[in-house]
C-alpha cells in the first residue's frame, strides 16, 4: 500500500579492500577471463525479489526494467513514507539516445512514469523504493529495488555542475561547506561536538553552511540521514567529506582547511621554479613508492625515513640519485599513491614491525616473509591502492598525520623532486574505493547510496580483478565530476606535474577527455601552473563490468590513440621479458631473457625450431614498439611480409594502435609483478654470471629508452633492482620493497628470503635455488657500472632529436628496419637505421656484425655519449665503412651516428 513502509533484504553487502592485490596487466588477450562482464540483459529474472535493484531509473519519464506489466498496474513505491509513481508499459522500447547512454540495456521494457507522478520524483528518490507490478487483485507478481543513478543525473547534475563543492574560503577567510547529497532526507554539519542543519537546494541536490572565519582548522564531518540498502532503513551517516581537503589522523574526520593559507606552503613555493616541461611523447619516468625511496637509506635522518620529507633532504643517497638520473635526461618522478588511503595506520605508535633478525635469516629462508605477513596489515607499508578520500595527502607519509603538516611536506617534496630536476606525476585511483556500502571506510556509498559506484544487473557493486565490489562509477555525471576537480585540485593547489591513472579503461574515454580538457584550461597567469605542460597516462586494459565497451567507450588502448592521453604498452614488455605475467613457470623466455640464443632448462620454452620463429616474432614486436606502437608504421616483418604495426598479431589483438608517437608509454617493468631484475634471474641460465646479467637488464632497459614515444622504469632498476623475487609485493614491507641507492649488505635486495607466501609460495621450487646461489646476488660494482650504462643511453636519447619525432609520418620517414625479413636478420639482435643513427640491440650471448645495405662507404662512429661513456664494452663497437658492417659485442645495446 502508498506509504506502508516494507523490510526488505540487503542489496549490497559492506566490502572494502584489505590491501588490495594489484596485477601487471589485464591484456587484451587476458583481461576478459580475470573478470567476466556482467550486465543487465533482457533475460535477468523479475520475480519478486527486493532483495536486489533490477529496475533502472534512468531520466525522469523512464524506468527500464525486465518484467511484464501486471494487470493491476505496476509502479513505483516509497518504502519509507513517500510517494507512489505510477509507470505504463511503453510499446516502442527504449529510444535510441537512451540506449547511447546505457547500452547495456538493450532489449529491456521501458516504462513511462506517469506525467502526473513526476513531479514527485525528488520526493520518491529521498527514500527506500520498490518497483512493483501487480496483478488483479493488488498483489505483487513482480517487485525489486531500483537503481536510481541516471534519473539523479537528469535530474540535478547539469544544475549542480557549476557549484562549489567541499570546503570554500572568501576573501575574509569565512569557510563554506557543500555537499552533493540529492536522496538524503536531512543533511547536517557535525562541527564542535553539535550538529548544525544544512540548507538543501532542491535545484541541485547540494546541501550547505556558512560558517565564521573561527571554523578555520577544526575537524568535522557530515551528519546525512538516507535510505541504506545493506540495512534496509533509513540510517544516519557520520561521514567524512568526499571534497575533504584535509583530515585528522586515520581519516576520522575531514579539517577545514584553506590550501592558500601561507601557513601550509613550504619556503618557495609561490616562486617555485619547475624543470623545463617535455612533450609526453618525450617523457622519460621513473615510478618509485615514497616509503621505498628511503625507508632503509641510512643518509636521511630516521625521523624523515619513509615520508614526504625525506625528499626535500638535501643530499640523501637516493635524491642525488634521481638527481644524477634527471641530469642525464630522466624527466619525471611517477609517485605511487600518495593520496590518502585505508591500507596503512598513520600514526607510528599503531605501527608494528616483523619480529626478529631478518637479515639473520638464510637467503633461501621462508622467517622473512612469515614475520612481515604477521604484521602486513599494520605496519607502515602498502602501496596504498586502497583509495579512502582522494584529494587528501596520505597521512602516514607525514611526520604528524594528525593535522595539516601533510599538506605543506607534500608540497615540500614536489618542490624537492623539482629542484632534483624532476616533475612529480601521481598515481591515481580514481576506479575503485576502498569501502562500499555502509562499512566505516566507506565514504561515496553512505552519502548517496548506489550512485557513485558501478551497479550489476542485480544492483551489487562491480568488482574488478581482485574480486572487491568497490568499482566507482566515473561514467555517472557527478563521479566523473568528482574525478575532474580532484585533478585539478592537485595540479593546481600541489603542483602536480602529471597524472598516471589506474585501471584507465574502467573508465568512460570521455571522463578522461574532460580531465585533460580541464587541465588544459590551467593556466600560469589564472593559476599559477601551466596545464598543457601536465602529462597524463594510465593503464588502458579492457576488461571488467565496462569491458568491450559494454557500458560506455572506455579509455582503452583501442580508443585513446590521439587523444595526447598515453597507455601503457604490454607488446614490446612481453616480447622482451618473455612469456607472460600469468605464466605459471616464470622459466618462459623472451628478446631480452635468452630465448634460442642462450636457452635455460625450462622445457615450456618448447623446441630450438620453436623457440627461434617466437623469438623472430618477439622481434616484430619490440619493432613495432620501437615505433611508439604505431598502428600505420609501414615494414617488412621476419616472415618477409610486408605489413603494418597493426598486422602483427599480439594474442589476437593488433601489436600496434597508436596514431601518434606520445599514444603508447613503453616499459619493460613497473611496481607490478617482478621487477625486471628478478624476471631475468628467472628466465636467464642460473649459470649466467653478474656482469652478464647487467648487461642484459640495461639492453631490456634499452627497447623502451631508445624507442619513440614516452618510457617508464621501475625506480632502481637502472641499480638491478630486486624485491628478492616477489611478484606482487603490495603489502610485503619495506624489507621486500626498499630501494638501496648505495653499497649496502643488501645489495640490490636479491636473496632477502621467500617472496611472501600468499602470492608467491607457488612459484618457491623455482626461487629457493636462485635465492641460494650467491652469484645471483651482484657486487656494488656491477650495480653502479649497469646505472652508468643505463644513464648513458638516457643522454643519448635525450641529445639526439631522432628519438623524439612528434607524428606518424615523421616515424615512417626516418626509421626503418633495413635487415628485418631478410637472411641477414639474426634472432636476438634488432638493427634499426633512425635518421643519422644506426641502432643494434644485441641480445645474445655472441657478438654480432650487421651489414646494412647502402652503409658501405658511410662514415659512421659509436656515438660518443658511449664512446666517451662508463660501459667499457660498448667501446669494442665499431664500423667499417668498405662493406657497411656494424660490430657490436655480446649483450649490448649500441648507438651509431654519422661522422
Amino acid at each position: 500500500m502508498p506509504g506502508t513502509r516494507t523490510t526488505v533484504p540487503a542489496v549490497q553487502t559492506p566490502a572494502r579492500h584489505l590491501g588490495r592485490r594489484r596485477f601487471l596487466a589485464a591484456t587484451a588477450a587476458t583481461g576478459a577471463a580475470l573478470v567476466a562482464a556482467r550486465t543487465a540483459s533482457a533475460s535477468d529474472p523479475a520475480p519478486v525479489d527486493p532483495a536486489h535493484a533490477r529496475a533502472l531509473w534512468i531520466d525522469a519519464g523512464t524506468v527500464a526494467w525486465q518484467v511484464s506489466p501486471g494487470a493491476g498496474g505496476t509502479r513505483l513505491r516509497s518504502l519509507t513514507g513517500g510517494p507512489v509513481l505510477r509507470l505504463a508499459l511503453d510499446a516502442a522500447g527504449l529510444t535510441d539516445a537512451q540506449l547511447r547512454r546505457f547500452p547495456y540495456l538493450k532489449g529491456c521494457a521501458a516504462f513511462t512514469v506517469d506525467p502526473r507522478d513526476r513531479a514527485l520524483a525528488p520526493d520518491a528518490l529521498r527514500g527506500g523504493l520498490l518497483a512493483e507490478a501487480l496483478d488483479a487483485s493488488g498483489a505483487a507478481v513482480a517487485a525489486t529495488g531500483v537503481q536510481t543513478a541516471g534519473v539523479l543525473d537528469d535530474l540535478y547534475a547539469e544544475a549542480a555542475a557549476a557549484t562549489p563543492l567541499g570546503p570554500v574560503f572568501d576573501a575574509a577567510g569565512r569557510p563554506a561547506l557543500a555537499v552533493w547529497a540529492p536522496t538524503a532526507a536531512d543533511v547536517r554539519l557535525e562541527l564542535d561536538g553539535s550538529d548544525r542543519p544544512m540548507r538543501r537546494d532542491d535545484a541541485t541536490g547540494i546541501w550547505s553552511i556558512a560558517g565564521p572565519a573561527g571554523w578555520r582548522g577544526k575537524p568535522y564531518r557530515y551528519a546525512v540521514t538516507v535510505w541504506a540498502p545493506s540495512t534496509r532503513a533509513m540510517v544516519t551517516n557520520r561521514v567524512t567529506d568526499p571534497y575533504s581537503l584535509g583530515l585528522t589522523a586515520d581519516s576520522a574526520r575531514s579539517l577545514l582547511i584553506d590550501l592558500d593559507d601561507p601557513a601550509l606552503q613550504p619556503p618557495g613555493w609561490h616562486g617555485l621554479r619547475k624543470p623545463a616541461a617535455v612533450p609526453l611523447r618525450s617523457a622519460q619516468i621513473q615510478e618509485l613508492h615514497i616509503r621505498d625511496h628511503s625507508a632503509e637509506d641510512a643518509t636521511v635522518p630516521a625521523e624523515l625515513r619513509g615520508g614526504y620529507a625525506a625528499f626535500a633532504a638535501q643530499g640523501s643517497a637516493g635524491t642525488r640519485h634521481l638527481a644524477a638520473l634527471a641530469a642525464a635526461g630522466a624527466t619525471h618522478v611517477h609517485l605511487q599513491p600518495a593520496f590518502d588511503f585505508a591500507s596503512v595506520p598513520e600514526l607510528p605508535a599503531e605501527q608494528q614491525q616483523p619480529a626478529g633478525d631478518l637479515a639473520s635469516y638464510p637467503p633461501d629462508s621462508d622467517r622473512q616473509q612469515a614475520a612481515i605477513a604477521a604484521v602486513a596489515d599494520r605496519d607502515a607499508f602498502n602501496w596504498g591502492y586502497d583509495p579512502w578520500h582522494y584529494t587528501v595527502p596520505e597521512g602516514s607519509y607525514s611526520s604528524d598525520p594528525d593535522g595539516p603538516v601533510r599538506t605543506r611536506e607534500f608540497r615540500a617534496m614536489v618542490a624537492g623532486l623539482n629542484r632534483a630536476g624532476l616533475r612529480a606525476v601521481m598515481d591515481v585511483v580514481y576506479n575503485h574505493t576502498d569501502a562500499s556500502g555502509q562499512d566505516a571506510k566507506s565514504v561515496l556509498d553512505r552519502i548517496v547510496p548506489g550512485y557513485y559506484h558501478r551497479l550489476l544487473a542485480d544492483g551489487s557493486i562491480a568488482g574488478d580483478a581482485t574480486g572487491a565490489p568497490t568499482d566507482t562509477a566515473p561514467e555517472n555525471a557527478m563521479m566523473g565530476r568528482l574525478v575532474v576537480d580532484s585533478v585539478v585540485t592537485w595540479a593546481r593547489a600541489y603542483k602536480v606535474d602529471g597524472f598516471r591513472f589506474d585501471l584507465m579503461g574502467f573508465h568512460p574515454k570521455a571522463n578522461l577527455l574532460a580531465v585533460r580538457a580541464a587541465l588544459d584550461a590551467l593556466t600560469p597567469e589564472k593559476d599559477g601552473i601551466d596545464g598543457k605542460a601536465v602529462v597524463v597516462y594510465g593503464e588502458g586494459w579492457n576488461f571488467g563490468a565496462a569491458g568491450n565497451d559494454a557500458r560506455f567507450v572506455q579509455a582503452t588502448q583501442a580508443h585513446m590513440a590521439g587523444t595526447g592521453i598515453a597507455t601503457f604498452s604490454d607488446r614490446a614488455r612481453d616480447a622482451v621479458r618473455g612469456g607472460s605475467p600469468f605464466d605459471a613457470d616464470p622459466g618462459i623466455q623472451g628478446f631480452g631473457s635468452g630465448l634460442f640464443t642462450d636457452p635455460n632448462s625450462s622445457t615450456s620454452n618448447g623446441s630450438a625450431d620453436e623457440q627461434r620463429a617466437r623469438l623472430l616474432h618477439y622481434q616484430d614486436l619490440i619493432k613495432v614498439g620501437l615505433t611508439g606502437n604505431l598502428a600505420g608504421y609501414a615494414f617488412t616483418d621476419s616472415s618477409g611480409r610486408r605489413t603494418t604495426g597493426a598486422g602483427v598479431d599480439y594474442n589476437g589483438s593488433p601489436a600496434g594502435y597508436a596514431a601518434a608517437p606520445g599514444d603508447a608509454l613503453a616499459y619493460v617493468d613497473c611496481h607490478d609483478n617482478e621487477a625486471l631484475y628478478d624476471a631475468l634471474a628467472y628466465k636467464l641460465p642460473q649459470a649466467a654470471s653478474p656482469a652478464d646479467r647487467a648487461r642484459m637488464q640495461v639492453v631490456a632497459l634499452a627497447t623502451a629508452v631508445l624507442s619513440q614515444g614516452p618510457a617508464l622504469q621501475l625506480a632502481g632498476s637502472d641499480l638491478l633492482r630486486s624485491k628478492s623475487l616477489d611478484k606482487n609485493s603490495y603489502n610485503s614491507g619495506d624489507w621486500f620493497n626498499a630501494v638501496h641507492w648505495t653499497a649496502s649488505p643488501a645489495a640490490n635486495g636479491f636473496g632477502r628470503g621467500l617472496p611472501q607466501a600468499a602470492d608467491n609460495q607457488s612459484r618457491w621450487p623455482y626461487a629457493r635455488p636462485l635465492l641460494a646461489d650467491p652469484r645471483l646476488k651482484p657486487t656494488w660494482q656491477v650495480m653502479a657500472a649497469a646505472s652508468a650504462a643505463y644513464r648513458d643511453l638516457l643522454r643519448i636519447r635525450t641529445a639526439e632529436p631522432a628519438f623524439h619525432l612528434a607524428t606518424a609520418e615523421q616515424v615512417q620517414q626516418q626509421l626503418e628496419f633495413p635487415l628485418s625479413g631478410t637472411a641477414a636478420e639474426l634472432p636476438g639482435a634488432i638493427t634499426f637505421r633512425l635518421a643519422d643513427l644506426v641502432v643494434v640491440l644485441n641480445a645474445g650471448p655472441a657478438a654480432v656484425r650487421q651489414v646494412l645495405p647502402g652503409a658501405a662507404g658511410a662514415r659512421f662512429r659509436l656515438h660518443p655519449g658511449q664512446a666517451e661513456g662508463a660501459d667499457p664494452v660498448v667501446k669494442a663497437a665499431a664500423f667499417t665503412p668498405s662493406v657497411g658492417a656494424f660490430s657490436v659485442p655480446a649483450r649490448t645495446a649500441a648507438v651509431f651516428t654519422r661522422r
